[in-house]
C-alpha cells in the first residue's frame, strides 16, 4: 500500500455514501491482531431523508461522530449485548456512515477462533455486524477512532481491485424504515456474506374485550 492509495481511499470516504459503500468492499479492517476483508456493507445517507439511519432526526451524543471527518469510526451497541461498527462517509456536518455486515478474516485466525469459541467454521467468524466486531475485538472504546491512521484498529484499500460485476446490491437487513432501498453492497458468493432478513414489526396485542 502506498501513500497514494490511502489518500485515494480518503478521497472516496470524503463523497457520497452510496459509491463510499462500494469501494469499501474488498478493504482490509484491522482490530487488535486480526485482519478481515470486507464482503458486505450497507449505507446510511443520515439526515438526507433517509428514516433508517441513526442521525435522521438530527444530532445526538450517541450519533455525533456521523457528522464528521470521514473515515472516523461510528461504533453503537445494540439488543443490549452487541457492538457494530460503521464507517462515517461525507463532507464534514452531513451525517452519513457505512455499516460494516461481514468480512473474511485474512489474518490472526487462531486469535479470531480464541474471540469467538463456539463458532464451527471459519466462514461465520465476522459474518454479521456483530460477530465482526466481535472477531476484530471492536468495542465502545474504539468510537471516534481515525480508521485511516495507525491505531489499533485500522482501515486500509483493498490488496487488488473488486470489479464492479463482482458487487451485488439488494435492500438493507433488518431496518424498520425505507426498507426497499437497495443500498446493501456485497461480493457476490461470498460465503462470509450475512443471510437477508427484512423486519418485520411486532403485532400489537388487541385490548381485552376485543377480537
Amino acid at each position: 500500500m502506498t501513500a497514494s492509495d490511502l489518500a485515494s481511499l480518503a478521497d472516496l470516504l470524503a463523497g457520497p455514501v452510496e459509491p463510499a459503500a462500494r469501494g469499501l468492499l474488498g478493504c482490509r479492517l484491522t482490530g487488535h491482531g486480526v485482519t478481515v476483508r470486507i464482503t458486505e456493507v450497507e449505507a446510511y445517507a443520515g439526515t438526507a431523508g433517509d428514516p433508517a439511519s441513526h442521525a435522521h432526526r438530527g444530532r445526538t451524543p450517541r450519533n455525533a461522530v456521523m457528522f464528521g471527518p470521514a473515515g472516523h469510526a461510528y461504533v453503537y451497541f445494540t439488543y443490549g449485548m452487541h457492538w457494530c461498527v460503521n464507517v462515517v462517509t461525507g463532507p464534514d456536518g452531513e451525517a452519513s456512515a457505512v455499516l460494516l455486515r461481514a468480512g473474511e478474516v485474512v489474518d490472526g485466525l487462531d486469535l479470531a477462533r480464541s474471540r469467538r469459541p463456539a463458532v464451527r467454521r471459519d466462514v461465520d467468524l465476522a459474518r454479521g455486524p456483530a460477530r465482526l466486531c466481535a472477531a476484530l475485538g471492536i468495542d465502545r472504546s474504539v468510537y471516534g477512532a481515525d480508521l485511516l491512521g495507525d491505531g489499533p484498529v485500522r482501515l486500509r484499500p483493498p490488496v487488488a481491485s473488486v470489479p464492479p460485476a463482482a458487487v451485488a446490491t439488494g435492500p438493507r437487513v433488518g431496518v424498520t424504515g425505507a426498507h426497499d432501498v437497495p443500498w446493501r453492497f456485497w461480493l457476490a458468493g461470498d460465503p462470509t456474506v450475512s443471510a437477508y432478513r427484512r423486519h418485520v414489526p411486532r403485532a400489537r396485542r388487541s385490548p381485552r374485550g376485543t377480537v
